[in-house]
């Protein structure tokens, strides 16, 4: 009797639980999948498009530098080739009217010192550690060095097969572009605590960061639509490329490769029938 009464108890614990907790799973919406996107580096042959790597540099300049770090990268990797190929006067332009500044030194009298960034340095970071971002922000907002790697999402099967066949590779770029143009006025029935943002794209839609793009933003010299879509989409691009620099110098030599093996498997074929037709010969 006693082993049944702690397993009624035990039930009646889990039922009580499960309705407690039943208006936070109602609350729960299922995260769409991002739209594939179509993109200039996708596939194999795949490059980057110049124009749209320095319309995304742009944007990030602008908008996103403020409060997003670029860690891993260098002011002269903008100018190398894969990537938006500025100038070296450029970028020493741009690098010239940074936001932040670098910490050097010491100087003659071993005190540190900050300066203009130069063309070798590091992007300079929009925080000096994370508690100063949490004083800001209440959070700390995520270095964009690998984030077009690091985000993504699940494909599910079949799609990932078809993946393996394809090379698609791009679920970060296609969340990065998705989650830029996924905010909207949360659904009636979504309770949305203070200080955040209902993003439909984002897990569990609710995002401490406010919208960052609006049409007109940035103004572009090229021609291109000032606009959200189109904004997305570059700062996406850039994203990836800034994940992986040299993804054109890596499609190139793996094209090479596949080549140099076709090429070195025939020669070997034939190689085989010479060297057993003439042991055949002597049998």
């Amino acid at each position: 009797m006693t082993l049944r009464t702690d397993i009624l108890s035990l039930a009646a614990g889990v039922v009580l639980a499960a309705l407690a907790t039943a208006p936070a799973f109602a609350q729960m919406e299922e995260t769409p999948a991002p739209p594939k996107e179509r993109w200039s580096f996708a596939g194999p042959f795949g490059k980057f498009d110049r124009a749209q790597l320095q319309r995304g540099f742009k944007v990030y300049q602008e908008v996103c530098s403020t409060c997003h770090a670029l860690s891993l990268l260098s002011f002269r990797n903008l100018t190398e080739p894969g990537g938006p190929e500025f100038t070296a006067a450029q970028v020493n332009a741009v690098a010239a009217q940074w936001l932040f500044k670098v910490q050097d030194g010491p100087n003659d009298q071993g005190e540190m010192f900050e300066r203009v960034p130069r063309l070798g340095d590091a992007f300079p970071p929009p925080f000096p550690n994370d508690n100063a971002a949490r004083a800001r922000y209440n959070a700390v907002p995520p270095d964009m060095s690998v984030l077009a790697k690091a985000r993504g999402y699940e494909r599910g099967f079949p799609k990932f097969i078809f993946d393996i066949f394809t090379q698609y590779q791009e679920k970060g770029v296609d969340y990065v572009a998705a989650l830029m143009q996924g905010y909207s006025d949360p659904p009636k029935d979504f309770k949305l605590a203070n200080g955040l943002y209902y993003n439909k794209f984002f897990p569990g839609h609710a995002l401490a960061m406010p919208p960052p793009l609006t049409d007109g933003r940035v103004e572009y010299t090229d021609g291109s639509p000032a606009t959200v879509a189109q904004y997305a989409k570059d700062i996406a691009t850039f994203l990836m490329w800034a994940a992986e620099p040299h993804l054109e110098a890596r499609k190139k030599m793996g094209f090479e490769v596949m080549v140099f093996l076709i090429v070195f498997a025939g020669l070997m074929y034939f190689t085989k029938k010479k060297v057993w037709k003439a042991v055949h010969d002597h049998a």
